[in-house]
């Protein structure tokens, strides 16, 4: 422990000679916090081999708990939680597991306050843990872009999302997976309150709209985000999983100056890989940020960052990645043409977001948009279920049964045998087209559907009565539709007889999971045009 701790004091001097940057060595100790009153006192005892943080270089605790790292003028310094314990929480069910070292504070010019100034580092930078009983197999609530612009889209996030979870029982903690507001920082205040409503442990990442705009380094376009959150890059354990939150926008955009680049520091990717050195490959490491990785050529996320990120997860067979952004919902799956470096692909569940089509169509029976996504996916939240090193990943749409997971686009009636293009869409909102979907008509014969790459056309339809109408509806219009990655199509069986007939379509997921939709639709006897006289 010593020789890890001198070599990391004599990387920091190093480091302040190179920069001019102040180097100071914080101290402190991780203890089992007994009488949970968030102090160390007498007769409470260290933690050891606790992995502690300033963001970069990662060290664990010595036998009494005892850690050193050091420390610039703008690091945050935070315990990454080992499995089997818990760290104090405040009143918006926060951690409170770091402490911000910015003796200067964050620029004064920012037009969304920062970090006051913290003043000089404490003599001990103390970390309280409490055990606590993990199971390997555990629950956690996932939440892509709440993004309110306003009071009154926070209202809808509140009445759509948060009165569906308010006191649910069984899960772990939750995790919001960035633009947590809408560029209003302002906002940060009444989104944490909101999420205390929920009453679990949570987690937050920062979002592209979570960014301080009036900056000129991407280092110091999370200050708000830090004076309301905490850390903007961190880890923790719970049970077998491993998680890495990072903030994966860049700004101003590195190659342009200006707007944004999904990518990473240097410094994060070592974090990450400082961090990893003291993860036993048999754990599932889940990583968790607001852009996917999904680059397109590298004119969203730069290639060389997601490469690094790869390299670093190579000897971890088990792996998955969260991310939003989007307003979609999608599952992507990197193998070796795209730089990852096992055999089995590596999964990133982009969510679907809370705030949908940011909160945009016809009001429902809440009083709240329908906010239906680009690609005909409901806005929602997802649960993740953990059983050591596997997972299984289920969305509830908002509003509605957690049953609704295929949504059925079909013509309520048709002629008997009269030619038609007529088709029944079936919209799987957490599949791929890798999945199997399939279809039967009165009970008949299952039959394959044909994966479709197309706008929904049910989405199409929603469309309709705000271009179509000569009266102004409420609300926004809701933005144009795009190829969906989870919709199938089959021709419409015509050739049967006069009456009503049943659809039934059924599809299964990654998990083996079978998921049913059922519809009706009419035959009548067909109508030929009327004679031309």
């Amino acid at each position: 422990m010593k020789k890890n701790l001198f070599g990391l004091l004599a990387t920091g001097l190093v480091f302040a000679a190179l920069t001019g940057i102040a180097q100071e060595l914080a101290k402190g100790k991780v203890y089992e916090d007994l009488n949970k009153n968030g102090k160390w006192d007498k007769g409470e005892q260290g933690v050891a081999q606790v992995a502690v943080s300033n963001g970069v270089q990662v060290v664990l605790t010595d036998a009494k708990g005892q850690y050193e790292l050091p420390v610039g003028e703008d690091n945050i310094v935070f315990v990454i939680k080992p499995s089997g314990y818990t760290v104090p929480l405040n009143e918006y069910y926060l951690h409170k597991s770091y402490y911000i070292h910015k003796p200067k504070g964050s620029p004064k010019e920012l037009t969304y306050a920062g970090v006051d100034p913290t003043g000089p580092l404490p003599k001990s930078i103390d970390f309280a843990l409490q055990k606590n009983t993990e199971k390997e197999e555990f629950r956690m609530l996932l939440f892509g872009d709440p993004q309110a612009y306003t009071a009154q889209e926070m209202t809808f996030f509140n009445r759509a999302i948060v009165d569906e979870v308010v006191g649910i029982q069984n899960v772990a903690f939750g995790l919001s997976l960035g633009d947590l507001v809408g560029d209003d920082l302002s906002l940060h205040p009444s989104y944490r309150a909101s999420m205390a409503r929920i009453g679990l442990p949570w987690y937050n990442l920062k979002g592209n709209h979570d960014m301080n705009y009036d900056v000129t380094a991407d280092s110091l376009s999370d200050e708000t985000f830090e004076r309301n959150f905490g850390p903007a890059n961190y880890s923790f354990n719970y049970g077998h999983v491993h998680f890495i939150v990072l903030d994966n926008v860049r700004y101003p955009n590195p190659r342009t100056g200006k707007g944004y680049l999904g990518g990473f520091r240097k410094d994060q990717l070592d974090f990450v890989e400082n961090d990893l050195k003291h993860v036993d490959h048999s754990k599932l490491i889940v990583l968790a940020f607001h852009i996917p990785l999904e680059h397109r050529n590298g004119d969203t996320f730069r290639a060389e960052d997601r490469q690094r990120l790869f390299d670093l997860l190579k000897d971890y067979p088990h792996t998955l990645s969260l991310s939003a952004h989007m307003h979609t919902q999608t599952q992507h799956f990197y193998g070796k043409a795209d730089g990852w470096k096992q055999e089995k692909p590596h999964h990133e569940y982009n969510a679907g977001t809370t705030s949908g089509d940011w909160y945009s169509g016809e009001l429902d029976e809440r009083g709240v948009p329908a906010a239906t996504m680009r690609d005909g996916t409901p806005n929602g939240y997802a649960f993740i279920d953990f059983n050591k090193h596997d997972y299984r990943i289920s969305y509830k749409p908002s509003g509605k049964d957690s049953t609704y997971q295929i949504n059925l686009y079909h013509p309520k009636v048709v002629g008997q045998g009269k030619r038609t293009r007529a088709a029944i869409f079936a919209n799987f909102f957490m599949g791929h087209h890798g999945n199997k979907v399939e279809f039967a008509i009165d009970g008949g014969k299952w039959e394959k559907m044909i994966p479709a790459r197309t706008i929904d056309p049910a989405y199409s339809a929603i469309l309709y009565p705000w271009d179509n109408l000569e009266t102004l509806l409420p609300g926004r219009r809701p933005t144009d539709g795009m190829t969906s990655t989870h919709l199938w199509r089959v021709g419409l069986p015509i050739d049967l007889a006069v009456g009503e007939h049943k659809i039934k379509v059924r599809a299964t997921d990654d998990y083996g999971r079978v998921h049913e939709a059922t519809s009706t639709y009419r035959i009548e006897p067909t109508k030929d045009y009327p004679d031309l006289k």
